[in-house]
């Protein structure tokens, strides 16, 4: 099982940032290690005083796939979810500075909370509202249809480069708002008004 993740795209995240707004989809990876498991803490690792939260909508592919064209992307997934990307965001800043990949600061042991999956023909995957509260409250909150690239095109995407298997998850992007966890921060994920995680930072 892999992770594929998109970075920018939401534009006002790109902003916060200061990045620039990408004409195509911005992949990493994370390894399977960094999937934090069911219902444990997150500890903040020792090699970083500046964790950040991303809150993300999650897709779990249901059937390998390679080349797969974007009219065809919806028969690939089955399920959604909300997630964190938690991002060592010194360590990469260090690394963007040299030049350096910045994987270790995204791909870290836990570094990628994965709530409860919901069948996504619940929803409109098009007009999906979900956000992020920080200790009860809002810190990020996001719609599908704000996002620059959408599912569709995403699956396509990616799996240009990744042939995609069951049980691959792929994390769509955050919106803006962003931002540190300190100890004792409580982290919960909604999809809509259905809770859908709950992580205690350590």
């Amino acid at each position: 099982m892999k992770i594929i993740c998109i970075a920018r795209n939401y534009v006002e995240h790109a902003k916060e940032l200061n990045n620039t707004i990408p004409k195509s989809p911005v992949f990493f990876i994370k390894p399977d290690t960094a999937l934090l498991q069911k219902e444990r803490d997150f500890y903040i690792p020792e090699f970083s005083s500046d964790i950040h939260y991303e809150v993300e909508i999650v897709l779990k592919i249901s059937k390998a796939g390679k080349y797969i064209q974007p009219e065809f992307a919806y028969k690939y997934f089955d399920q959604i979810s909300v997630g964190i990307d938690f991002t060592a965001r010194d360590l990469q800043s260090e690394l963007k500075k040299n030049g350096y990949p910045w994987e270790i600061a995204k791909g870290f042991d836990g570094a990628a909370v994965v709530g409860n999956f919901l069948d996504k023909n619940e929803f409109d995957l098009s007009n999906l509202n979900f956000k992020l509260l920080k200790n009860g409250e809002t810190v990020q909150q996001g719609n599908t249809s704000l996002m620059i690239h959408d599912f569709s095109k995403i699956i396509a995407e990616s799996s240009k480069y990744f042939t995609l298997k069951t049980g691959d998850l792929i994390m769509t992007g955050t919106p803006a708002g962003v931002g540190p966890v300190s100890a004792g921060d409580i982290l919960t994920g909604f999809i809509e008004d259905q809770k859908i995680f709950e992580v205690s930072i350590k």
